[in-house]
């Protein structure tokens, strides 16, 4: 309940005298901007630990829409409830106020560490541990959310000790302050705090900022508040969480590289955060398979990623194939098939991402698996978005257009599916020309194959649907993360499309190179393999109406 209030008259002095206002070692206004400046640093500190959640949350588990969907609907949920139960610490709101930072600064700046343990050490058990990660999102997403809400009613008790004002201005500069902050923390983990220190570093210096600020507010100007043992108290609170912070930022390379061991294993080569993603190579030395992980997802196995890109590529090359746009790809391999076959006069990969197309050309197994391919100068690579390099593209440039992109399950690849993608690689195609596309795995997740079809359907193209096994026992690709799940997918789905009444025949073409994992009759059989598991009905997938 709100107790009305009515301002005094411009001039006339306040009901209340002086008894009630906190004792200051500043004036009343220099005081009063301090506590602003808390607010600041902890709405920003308070949005990085947020952003920092759904990040983490999007990388290790995938699916960013419902991630930022979970961290923030609960986040504010918990705020309101934090925001209540607050009230009953309004009689010693410095106190309350000091202790909330403290946890706020622990939880929040160990959250993305805890976040990624569970996940690397307990990821691959099954059972009730597969959802390990999510449970702990959200109860750090609650966590923050309490302690966050709890810090207005308490800072609003506090700036009015320093000096009374009517009700409606208070509340004006204390949320002015706090959505600037908000602006800078927004501003600054993705452009400061993310390419400079990295999730488990930034989140654990963005705590033990919040830590010192207020710490730091508490003690210079309302240490009258407390009792000296309460000073003695909260001091050694403050220094404890900013030593515990900075111990974790100090060996958090040496738990990142034994956490990336956990889920990859110990033949780590390469790891790198680039603009777009984490790259991460295993093997690929002393006989070992190489692998290659693009944000934590098997993108290239080497024990079956010829049978891959061959199943990707060769179908779609039994028709005219001079001109070849290869769209993702930028590891070379299914480069590599394309200039197998004789008769490719230009091949075009655009990569959004140049450290792939970096480690492809100089990192020695990667280079040696796709064949060396970035030293043929019919290859011609662009560093740019798929959909903007088609939207770009003239119209029938080219005789081959190859899609080798993440699942349509990854939020991050959904546009790259949809009816409008494909009407703009339809454009892009010559006359007899193909599409040929990776619609992800088609037996466990068979609505988002199908999907796929249809949108090439509501796109003006004819799709013949075919699938590829994976042979080996530890076979695993796309966002399932580990090859032991038992959920994890057993084969690769293509669409071969083609605009016309009818879709384009899948066939091996005639004086093609000798494969290794492909013929006629398997290439039959996984076709029909593919159509009984079809689910028909399946709306179009959209820009403004994804379905995957």
């Amino acid at each position: 309940m709100i107790e009305p209030h009515a301002p005094a008259p411009p001039g006339v002095p306040p009901s209340w005298g002086g008894r009630d206002r906190a004792w200051l070692p500043v004036r009343p206004r220099t005081g009063r901007f301090l506590v602003l400046a808390c607010v600041f640093v902890c709405a920003a500190c308070g949005l990085v630990y947020e952003l920092e959640l759904v990040a983490l949350a999007s990388y290790l588990i995938g699916d960013t829409v419902t991630q930022a969907s979970v961290v923030l609907s609960v986040m504010v949920f918990a705020m309101g409830i934090g925001s209540l139960a607050a009230k009953g610490l309004r009689g010693r709101a410095a106190a309350g106020f000091a202790a909330v930072e403290a946890a706020l600064a622990l939880v929040g700046g160990c959250s993305a560490m805890a976040l990624y343990a569970v996940f690397a050490w307990t990821g691959g058990w099954g059972g009730l541990w597969v959802n390990g990660p999510r449970c702990l999102l959200v109860a750090f997403s609650l966590a923050i959310g309490l302690l966050i809400g709890a810090e207005v009613p308490l800072l609003m008790e506090l700036i009015q000790r320093i000096r009374r004002q009517d009700a409606g201005g208070a509340v004006a500069d204390l949320f002015a302050a706090d959505y600037v902050g908000a602006l800078v923390g927004g501003l600054a983990f993705p452009f400061l705090l993310l390419p400079w220190l990295g999730q488990l570093t930034g989140a654990l210096v963005t705590g033990t900022v919040n830590a010192f600020a207020g710490g730091a507010l508490v003690l210079g100007l309302f240490r009258r508040d407390l009792t000296p043992r309460g000073r003695r108290l909260l001091l050694a609170v403050n220094v404890l969480v900013i030593g515990l912070l900075a111990s974790a930022a100090v060996l958090a390379d040496d738990f990142e590289r034994a956490a990336r061991q956990a889920v990859y294993g110990p033949g780590v080569r390469v790891a790198v955060q680039t603009d777009v993603q984490e790259i991460v190579l295993t093997g690929g030395t002393r006989g070992r398979p190489l692998d290659l992980y693009l944000d934590g997802r098997l993108r290239v196995g080497g024990r079956d990623e010829r049978r891959y890109h061959e199943a990707l590529v060769h179908p779609a090359m039994s028709g005219p194939h001079a001109r070849v746009l290869i769209l993702g790809g930028g590891d070379g391999l299914a480069a590599r098939e394309v200039l197998r076959t004789p008769g490719v006069r230009r091949v075009d990969v655009v990569e959004l991402d140049p450290d792939v197309v970096r480690l492809a050309r100089d990192d020695p197994a990667l280079s040696r698996l796709n064949g060396h391919v970035y030293a043929d100068p019919r290859l011609h690579v662009t560093t740019e978005d798929a959909f903007a390099r088609l939207r770009g593209a003239p119209s029938a440039a080219y005789d081959v257009v190859i899609s080798d992109l993440p699942d349509p399950g990854i939020t991050a690849s959904t546009k790259l599916y949809s009816q409008e993608f494909y009407g703009l690689a339809r454009r892009v195609l010559a006359p007899g020309g193909r599409l040929v596309v990776h619609a992800g795995p088609v037996s466990s997740r068979r609505r988002a194959f199908w999907t796929v079809g249809s949108t090439l359907r509501a796109a003006g193209l004819r799709a013949v649907p075919y699938r590829v096994a994976g042979r080996d026992p530890g076979f695993a690709e796309g966002p399932d993360r580990t090859a032991r799940s038992a959920r994890a997918p057993q084969d690769w789905g293509f669409f071969l499309a083609a605009p016309g009444r009818h879709p384009p025949p899948l066939r091996l073409g005639r004086g093609r190179p000798p494969l290794r994992t492909l013929d006629p009759r398997s290439l039959r059989a996984d076709r029909r393999a593919a159509v009984r598991m079809r689910i028909r009905g399946l709306p179009a997938s959209t820009l403004v109406h994804p379905r995957y």
